[in-house]
């Protein structure tokens, strides 16, 4: 075999792996030691009180340029090393790579964490549960806030979490899929338009925007066929309409395309104004409210994803062995 059909398989069982296992808690996991590169040069760089903004500014670039490499080099050495000791390993290592690479399982289980304390119901357990996945205060939402959140957070991460680190793996490998997740995880960290971050995340979240751009959009089209298809608990044509009405109704040029499907698939209404660090922010909302959000949209977002994935991963196989047989 060549080293694209042992790419297809890898690939194949890296997206089996990731719906069945999911990110294993207790042991090493690739992104999360990329955070703490990422943390520990926030912490040796970053000094707002001390830096004009051109220089911090030019710290984040220094930083974002040097995880980036430091990610690329290393996934590279691990694939590489591992397919010259036996092609049969080398597909296996680069399965697992492509595993903590996509993050579906673990997206549904912490928001089924959070769904889980609001059927109970137990209010503060699920704010708390909805504090490890999104970025805004938790601490004053209702349960309606709390379910709404989470969905958001489902129909964003569907893109980044799931679609665009799928694309970039399949047709990149697992150096493109490591190298996406590191911009990605720049974002979350410091990419926030705060007096902290303002000049020193720019860097990173504008490469977040442009790495992002085309697998949002592709996202959202996979979530719209996908809508058609789930059955009774979502409209594809409500989809169609809202994507094309509001998907630009967020500062990112890229988050409010799958949320958008996703409010009109279910007939919510989400975005509007959030807390921020003890800040409101004003947002549109996204979505009309043909009903209020409540603790069973999580799933139904969290089936809304899978059948995303499904889709995208039949299409990627499809592409990815037409271009085997076309060699």
């Amino acid at each position: 075999m060549n080293l694209l059909q042992y790419h297809i398989i890898a690939f194949s069982l890296g997206v089996l792996l990731d719906r069945i296992i999911g990110d294993p808690y207790n042991l090493p996991h690739p992104i999360r030691l990329i955070g703490r590169v990422i943390g520990r040069g926030d912490h040796i760089l970053m000094d707002a009180s001390a830096s004009s903004p051109r220089r911090q500014f030019w710290k984040g670039v220094l930083l974002s340029v040097t995880v980036l490499l430091l990610t690329g080099i290393t996934t590279a050495g691990i694939t590489v090393f591992s397919y010259l000791l036996h092609p049969v390993f080398g597909c296996l290592v680069e399965g697992i790579l492509t595993c903590y690479i996509l993050a579906a399982k673990s997206l549904k289980t912490e928001s089924y964490k959070v769904y889980h304390q609001l059927i109970i119901p137990d209010l503060p357990k699920a704010r708390s549960a909805l504090s490890m996945i999104v970025g805004r205060d938790t601490d004053q939402l209702t349960f309606e806030g709390v379910s709404k959140a989470c969905v958001e957070t489902v129909a964003e991460n569907t893109s980044d979490g799931v679609i665009a680190p799928m694309l970039y793996t399949a047709f990149g490998g697992p150096i493109a899929g490591m190298l996406y997740k590191a911009i990605n995880t720049m974002d979350s960290m410091i990419g926030y338009k705060n007096e902290r971050y303002l000049h020193f995340g720019t860097f990173a979240a504008r490469l977040d925007d442009i790495v992002n751009y085309l697998p949002a959009r592709c996202s959202a089209i996979a979530m719209i066929l996908a809508a058609f298809l789930g059955g009774k608990d979502y409209s594809g044509r409500q989809a169609i309409r809202i994507f094309l009405r509001d998907r630009y109704n967020h500062k990112s040029p890229n988050s409010a395309q799958t949320e958008s499907v996703c409010a009109g698939a279910l007939g919510l209404e989400l975005a509007g104004p959030a807390s921020y660090f003890k800040k409101i922010v004003q947002k549109p909302t996204i979505g009309d409210k043909k009903r209020e959000v409540e603790a069973e949209d999580i799933p139904r977002s969290c089936r809304l994803m899978f059948m995303t994935e499904d889709l995208t991963f039949l299409l990627c196989d499809i592409l990815l062995i037409t271009i085997f047989i076309l060699q």
